[in-house]
């Protein structure tokens, strides 16, 4: 049996790293990037792969994953960092973009790349960082080629365990902004419920588990409510930038596709504002300390 190709890799992050990580265990030769050069060579030194010093340290790879805030810095990445990632990679490679990228953006850069005839895919993800370590993430893949994606297939099924085939090249980034907006808007629907029923005396813990034993029952409510807004734990491993990006993206796509998604506006606008008074470094289970002054943290002081 023939030995793994190498595997470029991109972006070291709380996603990014623990997904490396598992390639490595999963026996693919890595060349690895980040910003940060001293978590770029632990990590190297750690799983004995390759830290990329510059952008021709990539040439012997055949596919490159990024795992980057967005679509801008994954242009940086593959066409502005010395002379650019893709530029050392031969004819046929694949690239991966599983960041949270503008779906028009991939679009731009797919057209930048095909001249060079490296073949790119959007494959963003769900999950966070409990199921990047595991394994376990759900992937939305689009792109125009079959036989990229099929060479893309071996690494794809290390780091997903739910692969679902969204379509076209910006397809997948486009599921991963809609599907953030839902669960971003049902969290602010949850917690604004919350907020109206203290003022009529209700126990935010009774009203979560009414909701979970009813229609109102959703992921905002058996875990982020429950387990890092009532209990003060914040700690869902994913930021307020990133969901106020992509609540961002998804409105910027329906005014795009001049449909009428009035929802989608004003939940853009309330994750924008909650960031700004927040900022970049605050969970995204914390944007109800922007939003409402309530007394939801009752639970954690109790707790405490």
């Amino acid at each position: 049996m023939a030995d793994p190709a190498r595997v470029g890799f991109i972006g070291l992050g709380k996603m990014g790293w623990p997904m490396a990580h598992n390639l490595a265990a999963a026996g693919f030769p890595l060349v690895v990037r980040d910003a940060d050069r001293q978590r770029q060579e632990r990590f190297a030194d750690e799983h004995a792969c390759i830290a990329a010093e510059t952008a021709p340290a990539f040439a012997d790879a055949s596919l490159v994953v990024t795992m980057l805030p967005d679509d801008k810095v994954v242009k940086q990445a593959l066409v502005d960092w010395d002379g650019g990632v893709a530029g050392a990679l031969a004819p046929g490679a694949v690239v991966i973009d599983m960041s949270s990228s503008n779906p028009e953006g991939t679009k731009a850069l797919g057209e930048l790349l095909s001249p060079q005839r490296i073949a790119l895919l959007d494959a963003p993800v769900s999950g966070g960082v409990t199921r990047a370590a595991a394994g376990t993430l759900t992937l939305m893949i689009g792109g125009d080629d079959e036989e990229a994606i099929a060479r893309a297939q071996p690494v794809l099924a290390v780091l997903g365990e739910r692969l679902f085939r969204t379509g076209p090249l910006g397809s997948g980034h486009a599921m991963k902004a809609l599907n953030n907006f839902v669960g971003g808007t049902t969290y602010a629907i949850v917690v604004e419920a919350l907020a109206v029923g203290d003022r009529f005396g209700l126990d935010p813990q009774t009203m979560i588990d009414v909701m979970n034993a009813s229609t109102g029952r959703s992921f905002n409510t058996e875990d982020v409510v429950k387990n890092h807004v009532l209990t003060g734990a914040y700690a869902t491993g994913f930021a307020l930038e990133l969901m106020a990006k992509d609540v961002g993206i998804a409105a910027g796509m329906a005014e795009m596709s001049d449909v009428d998604a009035p929802l989608c506006s004003l939940s853009s606008r309330r994750w924008a504002e909650a960031l700004d008074d927040l900022g970049f470094g605050a969970d995204h289970s914390e944007a109800h300390k922007h939003w409402w002054a309530t007394r939801l943290d009752r639970g954690a002081k109790a707790a405490g």
